[in-house]
Formats: C-alpha cells, sequence, structure tokens
C-alpha cells in the first residue's frame, strides 16, 4: 500500500522552479533515499511533503489524506486544517542541523511535542521519552542541554524526537552531514536499524555507500527533475543515465552504458 504520493509536484521561490513536476509514491514500511548535487531540490522537497514549505503546483498524498483539496485560478487551496494536522501528525522531520530547543534539556525536547500536541499526561510521555533515550543509548543524557552534546548525540535526540509521535513517514534532510566524520557511525547506525525495523523513511543523503546498504529504491535528482529511479544496485551500481553516472563517479566507481 502506498503511503505516500508525490503528484506532479512543483515550487517556486519568486520566478525560480527548484521542484519541477515531481511524480513518486513510497509503500508502506520502505525506505526510499533520495541523492543527487546540491541545489537540485532535495530539501525543498522534503520540506514540501512535510508541509514546511507551500507548493506552487501538484499535490502530495499522505495516507489517503490530500494536502491540497483544489485548484482555483491555477493556485493550489490547501486542505481542511483537520485534515492538515492529520497529515502533519504523519510526518516527522530530522534536519541535518539537529533543531533542538536550545534552552530545554533532551527530556523535555523529546517530551514537548507529547504534552503540548498529543495532550498525553507527562508520566506517559517520560515514558516514552525514557524508553526511546534507550533505544538511542542515549539514557544518561536525559537531564543534558544540546550545548553539553556531542554533533552525534544531538542528532541520535533529533531522531527520538521524531519518532516520539510515532510518525507514519520520517524525513531525514542530510542527517549526517553536520556531523564529524567519526561521529557518522553512530548515527547511520540507528538509521539502519530503524530501517530493519521497516519504518517508512524518506533519506536525503550525499552518504551513497550508506545509501546503498539502507535503500529500498533510490532517486537521483538534478535541477529540480527526478533523472532517475530504481533499485539501489540498479541506480547506484549500473545507472542508466549520464548525469546519474557523472555524479557518482565523485563517490564511487560505477558500470553503467
Amino acid at each position: 500500500m502506498d503511503i505516500l504520493e508525490v503528484k506532479g509536484l512543483n515550487k517556486k521561490y519568486k520566478d525560480v522552479e527548484v521542484i519541477k513536476d515531481v511524480s513518486f509514491s513510497v509503500k508502506e514500511g520502505e525506505t526510499l533515499v533520495i541523492i543527487g548535487p546540491s541545489g537540485s531540490g532535495k530539501s525543498t522537497l522534503l520540506r514540501c511533503i512535510n508541509n514546511l514549505e507551500k507548493i506552487d503546483g501538484g499535490n502530495v498524498v499522505i495516507a489517503g489524506n490530500e494536502m491540497i483539496k483544489e485548484y482555483k485560478n491555477s493556485k493550489p487551496i490547501y486542505n481542511d486544517k483537520e485534515i492538515l494536522n492529520k497529515i502533519n501528525l504523519y510526518t516527522g522531520m530530522v534536519f541535518q542541523d539537529f533543531n533542538l530547543f536550545p534552552h530545554l534539556t533532551v527530556r523535555k525536547n523529546i517530551t514537548k511535542a507529547l504534552t503540548s500536541v498529543l495532550k498525553k499526561d507527562k508520566d506517559e510521555a517520560n515514558a516514552i521519552c525514557d524508553s526511546l533515550l534507550k533505544k538511542m543509548d542515549l539514557s544518561e543524557k536525559a537531564e543534558a542541554y544540546p550545548c553539553n552534546l556531542s554533533g552525534g548525540q544531538k542528532q541520535r535526540v533529533s531522531i527520538a524526537r521524531c519518532l516520539a509521535i510515532n510518525p507514519k513517514i520520517i524525513c531525514m534532510d542530510e542527517p549526517t552531514s553536520a556531523l564529524d566524520p567519526e561521529l557518522v557511525g553512530e548515527v547511520l547506525k540507528v538509521i539502519k536499524n530503524l530501517a530493519n525495523e521497516k519504518r517508512t523513511m524518506l533519506i536525503v543523503t550525499h552518504e551513497i555507500k550508506f545509501a546503498e546498504e539502507v535503500a529500498d529504491r533510490v532517486i537521483f535528482m538534478d535541477e529540480g527533475r527526478i533523472i532517475e529511479e530504481g533499485k539501489p544496485e540498479d541506480v547506484i551500481k549500473n545507472p542508466k543515465e549520464k548525469r546519474t553516472r557523472e555524479f557518482l563517479k565523485r563517490y564511487i566507481n560505477v558500470g553503467g552504458n
């Protein structure tokens, strides 16, 4: 079953088209990895799916809920607030720069949405937090503040915060790009474990070897378009498109025609 459908998506910043007629779907439990050069529209695409950016054309459908209700004079009319709130809860976002609240402890960062948005009581929120911190191997950091954490620890807290609301889709935007090289492995291990749990994930990354290991499917984007899409062994190992090969040659040895 398709948990996510992106249909003919378009996004402009003033007169610059950054997403150009992008369409794809993701099945429940699937990990889709999006690769491509900087400026190709990957992060903007995730932000549109998470309703952090307004779209200019097309539609996003999450668990059967349409983000855009209709078009009037070629302008998108967003769906009712109730549906959009549901969509927002169905998607979680992990940012490349963590986006933790610096004035809140790790525990408060993770429980804030549980108590404020989902209206869970403090005991239940803390129990969820404790379980997630154990999963992230961060139990001893519950009362620490972000400034006292390493980059890898911050990103694991960010992932725990995302998981706390139990989203149907987890979006990760370059989750290791802000980390020192020796800290990348601990975050990739967590993401691999989530993939093994069959969490539905969309991951934007430049870690090509990681993409090959964790992805069920890979999309290669360039200049706002999908250039190539398929299984990692096809797109990464044997890309059909010349532009995909040119990009990948900077990272690995590739085959293809």
